[in-house]
């Protein structure tokens, strides 16, 4: 209810009465400990919501794990949107990673012997916890987001008994393409902090490894079609069909193109491809 909220007029004896005021009144009293216990009572029986910060906290709180749920981790980019309500879940938790930081470095700067800090802004414990239990990544420290999140879709992909990507678009998972990732990584191996250099160690990613995809870090999306698709036609030359096993690889001028994970991600998205390519997959014996 809106502090300024005025009882309607049609309400007669009950018209005009400031009732967003008393409303506010009466958590303050509560919040001070001196509102009567019977009051408390019946007012909580109305429904009264004695915090509305801790309210939007747990309202949100309730949207991040349907959405850890449903993606494994708590790492969206800071522009998604969740929920029936199109809850801002990125800018949640952005604001709570601020919040998180700037309460670390003030327990640090206390620690220290600083007095007089204040707490404003800081993320509390109790709420640094919650999030920690549904994702104990959800705030990394030392790398952005962005890193955090491929990291752990390659760690889930491997966990789950996959192998590290041979290519473009062998594995795509929420929208990142991890051969494309790991790249990257490699290209930019001796600027990673040693951390980051283990963790992608434990998954078998190193710079000096075979193993690792040597595919160009920046290829557009367009080009990565166009080179799908020239397995896709090569595929269905040789056997006459596009019923391709999901680890099929095909090799296209000595590259391994990963066509099996391309044709099943693709039959997924049906719905968000232009007429064009549908068309051109279609030619080929697509089944969707």
């Amino acid at each position: 209810m809106p502090y300024t909220y005025q009882t309607p007029e049609a309400w007669e004896a009950l018209g005009n009465h400031p009732l967003g005021v008393w409303v506010a009144d009466q958590r303050h009293y509560y919040a001070a400990g001196t509102l009567d216990a019977k009051r408390v009572t019946e007012l909580q029986n109305l429904g009264m919501v004695w915090s509305v910060h801790a309210s939007a906290w747990e309202a949100g709180l309730a949207v991040v794990r349907d959405y850890a749920a449903v993606h494994g981790h708590l790492l969206p980019p800071a522009s998604t949107v969740w929920g029936g309500d199109g809850f801002a879940l990125g800018g949640f938790l952005k604001n709570a990673r601020q919040a998180a930081k700037k309460a670390r470095e003030n327990a640090v700067r206390r620690a220290n012997g600083e007095t007089g800090i204040s707490y404003a802004g800081e993320l509390p414990e109790s709420r640094m916890e919650a999030l920690n239990e549904i994702d104990p990544g959800w705030a990394p420290e030392g790398w952005e987001i962005g890193w955090q999140r491929c990291y752990r879709l390659l760690l889930a992909h491997v966990q789950a008994g996959g192998e590290l990507p041979a290519g473009p678009g062998d594995v795509v998972v929420q929208g990142e393409d991890l051969a494309v990732w790991i790249a990257g990584q490699v290209a930019v191996w001796e600027r990673l902090v040693p951390a980051q250099q283990y963790l992608l160690e434990t998954l078998g990613v190193h710079p000096e490894n075979e193993g690792v995809p040597r595919v160009p870090a920046r290829r557009s999306q367009d080009e990565l079609w166009e080179r799908n698709m020239t397995a896709a036609r090569q595929y269905h030359a040789r056997e006459g069909h596009l019923r391709v096993p999901r680890q099929h690889r095909e090799d296209v001028d000595g590259e391994l193109v990963g066509l099996g994970s391309f044709i099943s991600n693709t039959r997924r998205r049906a719905d968000k491809l232009s007429p064009q390519r549908r068309d051109a997959l279609t030619a080929l014996g697509m089944r969707w």
